[in-house]
């Protein structure tokens, strides 16, 4: 690992001089956490749930100046810039390790994904283009557990890689991203995914917002390997509106149930992380784009909760609590989020919060 360091850092810190020396001290004093991101695509499922709750419109006018937006979009061009090379050099060593038997195949696939979420999380210090604030859940690390996350932005899996260590914890068992196959047209893309074992799904190709159509037939194949990554020490990330979002302002797209049926098959619980803001950086609409109107991204993770009792429940809970943060950059209310975790009633919400766990109590404590 010391190794992979090392080549990492003389990566990043060469590309960091070559492209991005005008942003460096424009943003660093007013960046808590800096942290930024990329392309987290596509999702598997089988069946669609109830279309998402529509959300009034918030205010999407620039919150930046002309000029800050400017360098924060170099800093931007420069970090991804900085991740196509750092994740090919970091990702070499693993796989040399692995062809020469040296390592099995899956800890080349763990070696990986801890290799790019620091180069995610340490470009992000180097280049503080975001302000990013993180708001983390604990868990177990033996407690593994199927993941789920809207999708805003092509920066999204950056971010997530970034804030992962603080978003889940230093002990947490690495996700394995479900993602369009059609995405290893991108060579990076390929080099980093099938490295870090990440697991396709086959689905024709569309637009943000146009309706998905999954090849059904590598269900079966989908599953035995998700079956392997938990076996293996991994967990499952799913993006259950399976593409872009073009309208994150106004709630999610219509939800998937596949995270639900993998989580009942699997008897794993779903664990779930809302995002805002990155498509203020870099906007799903190809009309908008990469012209930056804010640089301020919120990212939480959320406890587990109650078990959800069907799809419907699932897409129904998701859609309202990550719709919600998406669009406003902040929580339902206490007493709906509530409700919606922990299926309380006003009558009886007391003698419900005597039956939860320390974990749960102490989130309740806190809202």
């Amino acid at each position: 690992m010391r190794f992979i360091q090392i080549l990492f850092a003389l990566a990043s810190w060469t590309t960091w001089r070559t492209f991005a020396f005008t942003t460096s001290h424009t943003v660093i004093l007013k960046t808590s956490r800096p942290t930024c991101a990329s392309a987290l695509n596509s999702a598997a499922s089988v069946t669609a749930a109830e279309p998402s709750v529509s959300m009034e419109n918030i205010n999407t006018a620039p919150s930046l100046g002309k000029f800050k937006a400017t360098l924060t979009k170099i800093g931007m061009l420069s970090y991804i810039a900085s991740m196509c090379i750092a994740l090919p050099v970091t990702m070499a060593p693993p796989a040399l390790l692995h062809k020469t038997r040296l390592i099995k195949k899956s800890q080349r696939e763990h070696l990986s994904v801890r290799a790019g979420q620091f180069c995610a999380r340490w470009l992000m210090r180097i280049i503080p283009f975001a302000d990013v604030n993180v708001t983390p859940a604990n868990q177990s690390p033996d407690d593994p557990s199927i993941w789920v996350c809207n999708h805003i932005s092509m920066m999204d899996i950056f971010f997530l890689m970034a804030t992962s260590k603080k978003l889940r914890g230093k002990k947490a068992r690495p996700i394995k991203i479900v993602y369009w196959k059609q995405l290893e047209a991108n060579p990076i893309n390929k080099i980093f995914f099938r490295s870090c074992g990440f697991i396709p799904v086959d689905m024709e190709a569309n637009k943000a917002g146009e309706t998905n159509s999954y090849d059904k037939k590598g269900f079966k194949k989908f599953l035995k390997l998700c079956k392997e990554a938990f076996s293996e020490g991994f967990d499952i990330g799913i993006l259950p509106e399976g593409q872009l979002n073009p309208t994150p302002e106004n709630g999610l797209q219509p939800v998937f149930t596949g995270a639900y049926t993998l989580a009942k098959m699997s008897r794993r619980p779903i664990r779930m992380i809302g995002l805002h803001g990155t498509h203020k950086l870099w906007h799903p609409k190809e009309e908008i784009g990469m012209t930056v109107t804010d640089r301020k991204v919120k990212v939480r993770a959320y406890p587990a909760g109650k078990p959800f009792e069907n799809g419907d429940d699932f897409a129904n809970t998701f859609t309202k609590i990550i719709g919600h943060f998406g669009a406003k950059g902040e929580d339902l209310p206490d007493s709906d989020l509530r409700k919606l975790l922990y299926k309380t009633k006003d009558e009886d919400e007391e003698r419900n919060r005597k039956e939860l766990s320390p974990s749960e109590l102490e989130f309740l404590q806190s809202l």
